[in-house]
């Protein structure tokens, strides 16, 4: 990590709003600053759907290193972790592995970070899981997709298919995630729920479900069956793409 990006306080993203005093000296060259005037004003006219991920990502290091040139950097971290979501998604002891990222850039990153998870979240907690199938499944690749290690999630759903409950249940390897049946059936109960849907995710980015899914997602039903729940489905997330055990025919 750089000491020097530890203690720079962050510029406004925006140019209607007032900026810090900076210290004699610390003005930015025309050229950078000419850049990001094009860069915000891009932004406010077309939105993100107008600018590359290396673009987009520069605007978030603005903030955090308000008198460096981002463009090398935000390079560094799209080759590092290939792409806008790779990058919000790593885990800080390996973004911290990047020459120019210190506790500001990983702060500003996490943050926007769990301001995305928190929007897809809220897009379909309390709603209809069944009808607004395509928002969960942004919800789950949102949250899951760029993980370096496996995650388990339980969807819970009352009688209606409202979900009332999202919930990690365990955190594994690179290919392994511990999963206990009994537990997952019993906090079933706890939060009142009638149905759930399974979601993991795997790191190699290729969703195709091993023997050890088979075998869990099996044990996962048949303690749900005793217990009078149903047992929707079981999503496994990719980098992708997801396979849906229902629609293949799994379940």
């Amino acid at each position: 990590m750089t000491g020097d990006a530890f203690s720079e306080s962050p510029l406004p993203l925006f140019d209607g709003e007032p900026a810090p005093v900076l210290a004699p000296g610390a003005r930015l060259p025309s050229y950078i600053q000419g850049h990001r005037d094009r860069l915000r004003q891009r932004f406010r006219e077309g939105g993100a759907a107008a600018m590359p991920d290396y673009e987009l990502l520069e605007l978030v290091l603005f903030r955090a290193l308000p008198r460096k040139d981002t463009k090398p950097l935000a390079r560094a971290l799209l080759d590092r972790f290939g792409d806008f979501n790779g990058v919000l998604s790593a885990p800080p002891e390996r973004l911290a592995d990047i020459k120019g990222v210190g506790e500001a850039v990983i702060g500003e990153l996490k943050l926007i970070e769990a301001a995305a998870h928190r929007l897809a979240r809220s897009k379909v907690l309390r709603r209809h899981a069944i009808s607004g199938w395509d928002a969960l499944l942004d919800y789950c690749h949102t949250t899951m997709s760029h993980r370096e290690t496996e995650q388990f999630r339980v969807l819970y759903l009352d009688r209606k298919n409202i979900l009332i409950a999202d919930e990690e249940q365990a955190r594994g390897t690179v290919d392994h995630v511990p999963v206990y049946p009994r537990e997952v059936a019993k906090r079933a109960l706890e939060v009142n729920a009638s149905a759930l849907i399974l979601v993991h995710n795997h790191p190699s980015g290729d969703p195709t479900p091993s023997q050890a899914d088979f075998d869990m997602t099996a044990r996962i039903d048949a303690a749900c069956q005793a217990l009078g729940l149903t047992l929707h489905d079981h999503l496994v997330i990719g980098k992708s793409r997801e396979i849906s055990f229902r629609a293949e025919g799994y379940l």
